[in-house]
């Protein structure tokens, strides 16, 4: 079936070019794929053993795969913005998923007030490449402005399904939601699956426009939440409790990626058939790493393992994503280990279809790379994600160059780094050990911020951290504690969500929190410890009362247990603080630590 929409762009384009062969040879289709929320490491081509991607594995063994490639932010607008315009999301002040996350009371920090849209003064890569000849299509996820600032308006002839939402309106025809329709799909077939409903648009996209060079942007609302698939797909994949074990295993996702699959093998299949596959350059990549924390029903989707975390962290599993790019007799296959970031593409594109287009950018060329062997001048590359992300994450910034990674809370300002080719999980923290490294990555990144003129969050005059609740009970999560040093840190996959890697005695770690009046509460921990790390001595110090523990084995660091401290007395009432250190340590860990709780017993 042929959307009407499809139908007036056939009699558009046919005008004037008829059935004739192509006028051009020279310029070359371009296919722009982009999953959202596919992680690094979700393909069978990166690695996966329980997800099937046969045909992105195909596609894989006729393309340049490369091994380190990164998006621009952690979360899906900004990257897209990145991949429009071939700037970073932080010069262009769009910095968070549109409309973002408002602030809230257990936030220090308030975000900084950022762009709702895409600027029309941008100029996208779908506007240059208009203007070079190409027919110009979005078929799929636009999340980049709504009326007034769709993709009509920056440059797309055609727009199916494209408009202000993050998420699909529905997975399944009729594709609506409170009253409004995914545009261009009005008269899908009712029951028709999202993804295969797109795949069948861009197959007729295709077809139409086989006599001159086109530009199809085909960005996929697969594989994001809702997690929504066939349910023949999901009976395919084995069986899940519905607990994270800490590995993929999720079967809804699986099947999500499964019909993601089978749409670019359908697209590479119509290029096959149409005769364009050697004419045509297609690429294949993700807006952000996979979402490995809890985020709604039949989360977490996947886990990035051997990358630490996922979206919404700028750690390696949230930015690390994919890429693939073929090009049939131009572009050599095979791994390349060459760090690349979304940016890149814009002026990669338009330099392989032979455009010179000035328009500043902060991606760099890939062309040389692609078709010449010739290696890429270094350079650093910078994320920037001023905001307090639905998965966990706190505003954060982070810097690569060559090997080296700096990762920096912008919350607490603590520093992370790491060598990424010895420790690409992010799991030694050499900030102590690197000082001078330390010093002109946190130097360079600073200047970057200053040239590049990024927003920055500013103080929240309405933060209220950890509050007593009504029933008088305070709880300080794992999520909410302010670590110090160098290894601990808050671990927050679901099967984890814990302050964990105590590995230093020197390491500790605080809360604030506030209480409605004085009075004396009861304080429980809730403790992991794995065998062979039983024995720590730990205190807990809360307006200079010390309640002592020693932790006990509990069978394993994610066995958690309460452990009743003690009592303490309160006597002022508004904002606390608790910090627990580690005295001795006489194992290789002190403990894992989910929460502590505050219950009151008495009050003045």
């Amino acid at each position: 079936m042929i959307n009407l929409h499809t139908l007036r762009l056939i009699s558009v384009l046919t005008l004037g070019v008829g059935l004739a062969a192509r006028s051009d040879e020279t310029k070359p289709n371009i296919i722009l794929i982009v999953a959202d929320d596919l992680g690094a490491v979700d393909l069978g081509c990166y690695g996966s053993k329980f997800h099937k991607t046969p045909n992105l594995d195909r596609m894989a063994e006729s393309s340049r795969k490369f091994t380190t490639a990164y998006a621009a932010c952690p979360v899906c607008s900004p990257t897209r913005a990145s991949l429009m315009t071939g700037k970073h999301p932080a010069r262009l002040h769009l910095t968070d998923w549109l409309p973002g996350r408002g602030d809230f009371k257990a936030h220090k920090l308030a975000r900084p007030a950022f762009l709702q849209q895409l600027p029309l003064e941008e100029v996208t890569i779908a506007e240059v490449l208009k203007k070079s000849g190409y027919a110009t299509a979005i078929i799929g996820k636009w999340h980049l402005g709504g009326e007034g600032f769709g993709p009509t308006r920056q440059g797309f002839d055609l727009n199916i399904a494209g408009d202000d939402t993050g998420t699909a309106r529905s997975y399944w025809a009729p594709f609506a939601r409170q009253g409004r329709v995914m545009p261009g799909l009005e008269t899908a077939p009712e029951g028709e699956y999202l993804t295969d409903r797109l795949a069948a648009e861009a197959e007729a996209f295709i077809e139409s426009n086989r006599t001159r060079p086109f530009f199809l942007y085909l960005p996929h609302y697969a594989v994001h939440t809702p997690m929504t698939a066939k349910p023949d797909l999901i009976a395919k994949f084995a069986a899940w409790d519905g607990l994270p074990h800490g590995k993929q295993e999720n079967p809804i996702y699986a099947a999500m990626l499964a019909s993601l699959d089978e749409a670019v093998g359908r697209v590479l299949d119509k290029l096959d058939a149409t005769g364009l596959a050697s004419q045509t350059i297609v690429i294949f990549t993700s807006d952000n790493g996979g979402l490995a924390t809890r985020e709604g029903a039949n989360t977490p989707a996947t886990n990035n393992a051997p990358l630490r975390e996922g979206k919404g962290w700028v750690y390696e599993g949230g930015i690390r994503v994919p890429l693939l790019i073929r090009w049939p007799n131009k572009i050599e296959p095979g791994p390349d280990p060459t760090p690349t970031w979304s940016a890149d593409l814009f002026p990669t594109l338009l330099n392989l279809a032979g455009i010179h287009d000035h328009s500043p950018v902060d991606g760099q060329s890939l062309a040389a790379l692609l078709t010449e062997h010739k290696s890429l001048p270094a350079r650093a590359l910078y994320w920037h994600y001023p905001h307090y992300a639905n998965q966990g994450s706190q505003p954060s910034a982070a810097i690569r160059e060559g090997d080296w990674k700096l990762v920096i809370n912008d919350v607490s300002n603590r520093r992370e780094l790491y060598n990424l080719a010895r420790d690409p999980s992010e799991s030694t923290n050499l900030a102590d050990k690197e000082p001078e490294q330390l010093a002109a990555l946190d130097a360079k990144l600073a200047n970057w911020r200053t040239e590049a003129k990024v927003q920055m969050p500013t103080e929240n005059p309405a933060y209220r951290p950890n509050p007593e609740d009504k029933a008088g009970l305070v709880t300080l999560a794992a999520s909410t504690a302010e670590v110090h040093g160098v290894m601990l840190r808050y671990e927050p996959l679901a099967h984890k969500n814990t302050l964990g890697y105590w590995v230093r005695l020197d390491d500790w770690a605080s809360w604030e929190f506030e209480v409605d009046q004085p009075g004396q509460f009861e304080v429980v921990a809730l403790v992991g410890c794995g065998k062979g790390s039983g024995g720590s001595q730990v205190e807990f110090e809360i307006d200079g009362q010390i309640l002592k523990q020693t932790v006990p084995v509990t069978g394993g660091f994610q066995a958690f247990e309460p452990q009743a401290l003690g009592k303490v007395t309160l006597n002022r009432p508004g904002r606390q603080h608790l910090s627990v250190h580690a005295r001795s340590k006489p194992g290789p860990a002190v403990m894992d630590l989910r929460q502590v709780t505050l219950k009151r017993i008495s009050k003045p």
